[in-house]
């Protein structure tokens, strides 16, 4: 039986030849006799594959060498309470533009830890589908620490392709777009991703701190969540997750062998572009993102009468497409289309709705 095509938003689907890899590794790493899951994270041949991971990410995303590259634990969300502690002090303020219910999540953890959280502008509801209110309209504070957003919301498919102009540090919570389209890394104060997307297993996050936003911690800020102290340290005050950030190397290497940030890139928009198009031109399938506004990697989509979505999924599941169903929060279905997905995945998913199109 061929594998299925795995549409799910997170835990995503990783790259076959990462995961075959990972397979013949597993017993006895780099030839050692004994798992990567067994050896010490101490140990030197740990501590260079740890190295080149590092190495193999700054070369992707062209990482200034006045940053810090953090392998931490707790995931994106981890990451919502961490920047507020690391770069914020409790009585500030900071500014937070709402994309979506990510950010919404990212704006509760933030208000436990700084005075004021300032929200600048949220999602609107156009006559083309939704969006995000345009940078005009917001109400950004005269001194916020920083100033937050989402630029890939996975629940919506909304997503902000453009780099907000702002005065503060910008963070950016990637954890859903990192690795798909180049970056300039330099306009940003943070950069943080969960892994489960574009990278490697859940769990696992990756912050991106730019050197003159350390030292800064608030006083409680838990020690293992503290930016300066995982800097000072290599990413290993205490155990790291090994597996994840051996997976994660994988990922990045499997990167460059396919042309690296910008093939990605390339095939993403190409992706995205046949997915939207064909939506756009059915009568029976829709999207309720405003084009502007759509995201490259998480693609939503409502069927003409939504009797019809168990039958679809039920279908789809048939045919060796999975995880299509749309998040809880919104219903219909999903497409998540990470770097990880060939285009023959969106293809095979064409095919088969074109079909169901016909028969429903």
């Amino acid at each position: 039986m061929n594998a299925p095509f795995n549409f799910s938003a997170g835990p995503a689907m990783l790259p076959a030849e990462v995961m075959q890899q990972a397979q013949a590794e597993f017993l006895s790493w780099r030839n050692c006799g004994i798992s990567v899951l067994e050896i010490s994270h101490r140990d030197p041949a740990f501590m260079r594959m740890a190295a080149e991971a590092e190495q193999d990410l700054r070369d992707l995303m062209a990482i200034p060498d006045n940053y810090h590259v953090l392998f931490m634990h707790g995931g994106g969300r981890g990451q919502f309470s961490a920047v507020a502690q690391n770069i914020a002090s409790p009585d500030a303020t900071v500014d937070y533009l709402n994309c979506g219910i990510w950010s919404e999540f990212a704006i509760r953890e933030a208000q436990k830890y700084v005075a004021q959280v300032n929200v600048v502008g949220g999602p609107v509801q156009t006559e083309q589908g939704k969006a995000i209110c345009a940078p005009q309209q917001w109400q950004l504070s005269e001194q916020a620490a920083y100033f937050h957003y989402c630029p890939n919301e996975t629940v919506d498919g909304i997503a902000v392709h453009d780099i907000p102009e702002v005065a503060a540090p910008l963070v950016a919570d990637m954890s859903s777009n990192i690795l798909s389209t180049r970056l300039d890394v330099s306009r940003f104060g943070v950069i943080y991703a969960g892994a489960q997307k574009n990278i490697g297993p859940s769990g696992f996050a990756i912050a991106i701190v730019r050197n003159d936003l350390l030292g800064k911690a608030q006083g409680n800020t838990s020690t293992i969540m503290d930016y300066t102290v995982q800097a000072k340290e290599g990413s290993m005050y205490n155990t790291p997750n090994t597996f994840a950030w051996y997976l994660s190397g994988l990922v990045f290497q499997w990167l460059k062998r396919q042309g690296g940030v910008a093939a990605m890139e390339q095939l993403n928009r190409a992706k995205a572009a046949k997915l939207y198009d064909f939506i756009d031109r059915s009568s029976f399938y829709s999207n309720p993102v405003h084009p502007h506004y759509r995201s490259l990697m998480n693609v939503p989509f409502l069927l003409a009468d939504d009797a019809l979505n168990e039958r679809f999924l039920r279908e789809a599941e048939q045919h060796g497409l999975v995880g299509l169903k749309g998040h809880r929060f919104v219903g219909g279905m999903r497409a998540s289309i990470y770097n990880a997905m060939p285009m023959a995945g969106v293809d095979a998913l064409l095919a088969f709705m074109a079909d169901f199109e016909k028969k429903a």
